[in-house]
């Protein structure tokens, strides 16, 4: 299956999934997400690494949270995944009743006081990346179980390299069952303008299916007329990615993901799949064969190349960006 990113607010109670390609891109949309929880004297719980809590705490202080006064009165609750999973979760198996125990725990502690909860969490990609995919699943239903007995409203993200790799494209079917909405990178808080979306960009991944590549493509055009990309660009990124995808599929037998981003004047498109180069250096790539497919990337493209991964490889192009003016981000 297909999972199409789309924008949209998230609603009080709802179970989201995120995908995401770069950690900036996870904390601009989580930042915003928490910010309103404790500006709207709400919780807002976290449950993540420690390098993305102390990322998350410097974006809720750029959105004018007092995090250390947020902590004391209760409103920001931060827990270390890690920590918090070995607590009923041991050789493999996931002990249901200390999940629910633990954190049920937490969330009734949290929402005494009657206050609306809404919560991050990443345990279920810290278990997918390890290699656990079925206990990454069976914490992903234990959320949705907790979700019936308890109010609350759940954020969970996956890096789209980890979900994209070869052979998860079922549990990838089953993790975004599990959940009300897929997001795209812009969709977590609100819904941006045509230029938000361009700069923050939109990403989803796709499994071996043959009907993957049109599906990939369908998106990108979406995409691209909601930020009022011209009809050549929109033309010429849907052979881009018809072309990238469909290698994926049809050569490397690989799940995929495709992300489109535009900064400034340039439109960077990118397909990640689980195949390695296998000992095929880069600059291999580069040289396009006459009749053959990276020819046509190469007459569409400005620039383009291809990088090794932990999963596999990411091939990426620029294009002039002739949409609506994104200005460059300023870190």
């Amino acid at each position: 299956m297909a999972v199409q990113a789309r924008d949209i607010e998230i609603a009080g109670g709802a179970h989201v999934v995120k995908f995401y390609e770069h950690d900036a891109e996870l904390v601009a949309a989580v930042g915003p997400y928490l910010a309103a929880a404790i500006h709207a004297h709400e919780v807002a719980l976290v449950i993540a690494t420690e390098p993305h809590r102390r990322a998350f705490e410097s974006a809720l202080e750029a959105h004018g949270v007092d995090v250390e006064s947020a902590k004391a009165s209760g409103r920001l609750v931060s827990l270390d995944a890690a920590t918090t999973i070995s607590e009923f979760y041991a050789a493999g198996k996931i002990d249901d009743d200390s999940f629910r125990g633990l954190i049920g725990g937490v969330l009734r502690a949290a929402t005494a006081a009657g206050r609306p909860l809404r919560a991050f969490g990443e345990m279920v990609a810290l278990l997918w990346d390890a290699g656990d995919v079925l206990a990454a699943i069976a914490l992903e239903k234990l959320w949705h179980e907790l979700g019936r007995e308890l109010p609350f409203t759940l954020l969970c993200s996956y890096p789209t390299a980890s979900v994209a790799a070869t052979g998860h494209a079922q549990a990838l079917a089953q993790v975004c069952h599990l959940h009300c909405s897929v997001l795209s990178p812009a969709a977590v808080h609100g819904t941006p303008s045509a230029a938000t979306c361009a700069q923050t960009g939109t990403s989803a991944p796709f499994d071996a299916d043959p009907d993957s590549p049109g599906r990939a493509r369908r998106l990108v055009v979406d995409t691209l007329r909601r930020w009022d990309a011209t009809n050549r660009l929109v033309d010429d990124v849907a052979l881009l990615v018809s072309e990238l995808a469909t290698n994926a599929v049809r050569h490397a037998d690989s799940s995929f993901s495709v992300t489109v981003r535009a900064s400034g004047s340039t439109l960077r498109v990118a397909v990640h799949d689980g195949a390695a180069l296998a000992g095929t250096p880069p600059e291999a790539w580069l040289i396009p064969q006459p009749l053959h497919g990276l020819s046509l990337v190469d007459a569409l493209c400005t620039r383009w190349g291809v990088e090794d991964t932990r999963h596999g490889k990411l091939v990426w192009a620029e294009l002039p960006y002739e949409g609506t003016v994104v200005p460059e981000t300023r870190r």
